[in-house]
């Protein structure tokens, strides 16, 4: 049997948990090691630089997750694009979709690159970079900037690795970047004594590597969809095909830049540049806590793709219901020993300031408060973006990050000072939940109703 054949065949047939966990592990491997390439530079840099090289590193950070959006409006449009043509059997469909993206995703790389050298220095200043972390920041960024095309066609690429059920290579690729990310990160920045820029070129040539190892993999025979010359013509109808499914993982990534945009001048304006540091601290834990609810959409969403697809609402359902279960679980985890140690998390970055490790201590107990929520509303936007509902995945999305969290991180410090920029995430968290909840149960609903009427008429035929 093909590997196209059997790959279908899992998705159509196979026991929906053990399905799950086989594309869970493998998933779950290639985020946390993804997530490891920025907390290992903070940590490296917050042990070899110092405390403001860290700050300086985390002002940046918002620049990055636009770097990010990006490459998901292309790659996890089109790999919700390719698993749904799989679905629908229309093969051909769906290499036109990956060849289209390649060509889209070093369009935009390139652009990227060239705005984002034209606009630097005031986008440094926009994101609260002043005199004493700008020099850090810019020379990381620079470095940054030049490997764009790396960054956004590995990462892409990757996705429709995984979307086409080959979640195996798609873990492959990630530890085979962030393993090299982690051995050149010391080389460069302690014994050659690179500092920032170190940690800079570590990540790109890391990324660089991924790149052509998924340009190969969908050159070779191991693909189960290939990436052929004859497709990278572009297509008006495949581009909008591809981005009106990314448009909510893009919106979610802006929001999130603005969003880290406006925590940096409100955490500079209440708590300093050290406050700076702490939530860069704060967010790369915050990050592996949810990048691990991420590995389960990861998982979820070839199955959930492919069988709304295939019109088989039950295991769809199926699928979703263990999602949402699986990510309240890990959500409680994370933040049960987020409250119990947070003095150990935030020394594990940054031992030699006493002051960051207060306010990264106290920063990181309320900010996570409301984490146990977090994990449903991941899966059920997830689940709104897999089903082709783009609209309604990004404003789940944005009511979290942008249209509440936003005002809140605005009023609250004028009030409490430095408590309201931590306490701000948790009440976006919980006010944007209760509204989550009701979409989701609208739709569970919805899926009951098309699953009795298929059971109805299975019913009717066999009577017949």
């Amino acid at each position: 049997m093909s590997k196209l054949a059997q790959n279908v065949r899992a998705l159509e047939f196979e026991n929906i948990p053990r399905l799950l966990w086989r594309y869970f592990l493998p998933a779950f491997a290639g985020v946390i090691i993804n997530s490891l390439y920025n907390i290992v530079d903070r940590i490296f840099i917050g042990h070899g630089v110092g405390a403001m090289a860290l700050s300086g590193l985390s002002a940046i950070f918002p620049i990055m997750v636009i770097m990010m959006a990006f490459g998901m409006l292309i790659g996890m449009g089109a790999g919700v694009r390719v698993s749904l043509n799989l679905g629908k059997k229309d093969f051909d469909r769906a290499e036109k979709v990956l060849g289209n993206s390649f060509v889209l995703m070093i369009i935009v790389a390139l652009m990227i690159m060239g705005i984002g050298f034209a606009i630097k220095d005031p986008l440094l200043e926009f994101f609260g970079v002043n005199d004493q972390t700008f020099d850090y920041a810019n020379e990381y960024l620079n470095i940054i900037l030049f490997g764009a095309i790396f960054n956004i066609v590995g990462y892409s690429l990757n996705n429709l690795i995984r979307s086409e059920g080959s979640a195996r290579v798609a873990m492959i690729s990630m530890l085979i970047s962030a393993g090299l990310n982690l051995i050149l990160d010391p080389i460069f920045i302690f014994v050659l004594d690179m500092g920032v820029a170190g940690a800079a070129y570590a990540t790109i040539l890391s990324q660089f590597v991924l790149m052509l190892w998924v340009i190969a993999h969908f050159r070779s025979r191991r693909s189960v969809i290939r990436l052929r010359v004859r497709n990278f013509r572009l297509q008006t109808d495949i581009i909008w095909y591809i981005i009106t499914i990314g448009f909510a993982p893009f919106s979610m990534q802006l929001a999130s830049s603005l969003v880290f945009g406006t925590f940096n001048v409100q955490l500079v304006k209440y708590g300093g540049d050290l406050a700076v540091g702490a939530m860069g601290v704060i967010m790369s834990v915050a990050m592996l806590l949810v990048m691990t609810n991420i590995a389960i959409n990861m998982a979820a969403q070839p199955i959930i793709g492919f069988n709304y697809g295939a019109k088989d609402y039950s295991r769809v359902k199926q699928t979703l219901v263990i999602s949402l279960i699986l990510a309240t679980i890990v959500s409680l985890l994370g933040f049960t020993v987020s409250e119990l140690f947070p003095r150990s998390i935030i020394r594990a970055f940054n031992s030699d300031s006493r002051e960051l490790l207060n306010i990264g201590t106290r920063g990181l107990r309320i900010f996570v408060m409301a984490l146990p929520l977090v994990g449903f509303q991941i899966i059920t936007g997830n689940y709104f973006q897999s089903t082709g509902k783009a609209g309604l995945a990004a404003l789940i999305s944005l009511l979290r990050q942008v249209i509440v969290l936003i005002p809140v991180l605005i009023i609250l410090p004028k009030h409490i000072g430095l408590d309201g920029v931590w306490l701000a995430s948790p009440i976006a968290d919980t006010v944007s939940a209760l509204i989550t909840g009701l979409f989701l149960m609208r739709e569970l609903k919805r899926l009951n109703r098309a699953i009795a009427f298929q059971q109805k008429e299975k019913g009717s035929k066999g009577f017949a």
